[in-house]
């Protein structure tokens, strides 16, 4: 039978452990409350969402699910300092599917003045050559384009293996064919599970909604998706947000030439 004393010393070790815990959790606390307040994120009504500040370049992605888009008044489109300065199009997917409101929105986007980039939506079922092919047939670049980019986030009922050998051709016929090394987009909790170090010397667009200053993942990106409820004038529908990684003379620095 435990004596008093040792109940006692049970007790202090007891609350010792609880008072650290409430530690962790008031400095995870300040934490979010820091990075939030530095981060000067601000709500803008006419957008919809909450943006996060210290990002000079603001952009969205879009594909058919947002219909007709009037890129004249999305490029028209500012409140105080932010205005959409690029998209991402979506071109193709798997091997053989093109968007249908690709050629529209990549010509017209063009005219409207917002830098373009189209990407590739990755099927980890589908040869990699083959996917390559359908993008490289359907979208010219040209300069001052972003470069290309590979959309890979499911990996379906293929293994680890295959999805990373197979993506891999792709990335290698892109860069070959365009001579820029194409930027993949994924989610940073797809990234770490499933591409990691192997990928690490592509350019990175990451997508982690709702963070208040940046991305959790620990690698240098260049774009990050940070919301996917965004307003924007000319759209009729919900679009994702991003942000560009630098200023405007890296983002200049980072387009095709």
């Amino acid at each position: 039978m435990a004596t008093r004393q040792q109940k006692r010393h049970n007790r202090k070790q007891i609350i010792f452990v609880i008072a650290l815990l409430i530690l962790a959790v008031t400095v995870k606390v300040f934490e979010e409350w820091w990075y939030f307040k530095n981060a000067r994120a601000i709500r803008y009504p006419e957008f919809g969402i909450v943006i996060p500040g210290g990002y000079s370049i603001h952009g969205i992605d879009v594909s058919r699910y947002q219909q007709a888009i009037d890129w004249d008044e999305v490029n028209a489109m500012k409140v105080k300092a932010i205005k959409i300065g690029f998209a991402f199009i979506k071109a193709t997917e798997g091997t053989s599917i093109i968007d249908p409101n690709f050629k529209r929105n990549w010509n017209k986007s063009k005219r409207a003045g917002v830098y373009r980039g189209a990407y590739h939506f990755f099927n980890p079922n589908k040869d990699g050559k083959t996917q390559a092919e359908n993008f490289i047939n359907n979208v010219e670049l040209k300069q001052d384009d972003m470069p290309p980019v590979m959309d890979i986030e499911q990996i379906n009922s293929t293994s680890p293996v295959q999805l990373k050998t197979e993506a891999k051709r792709w990335l290698e016929l892109v860069e070959r064919h365009y001579g820029v090394k194409p930027i993949i987009y994924t989610n940073v909790d797809f990234y770490k599970k499933y591409l990691g170090s192997e990928f690490d010397d592509y350019p990175l667009w990451a997508a982690h909604y709702y963070q208040p200053y940046e991305p959790r993942i620990d690698r240098g990106w260049v774009f990050w998706q940070h919301s996917d409820k965004g307003r924007v004038n000319g759209i009729s529908s919900k679009v994702d947000f991003n942000v560009f990684n630098g200023d405007s003379v890296e983002f200049k620095n980072m387009l095709i030439n």
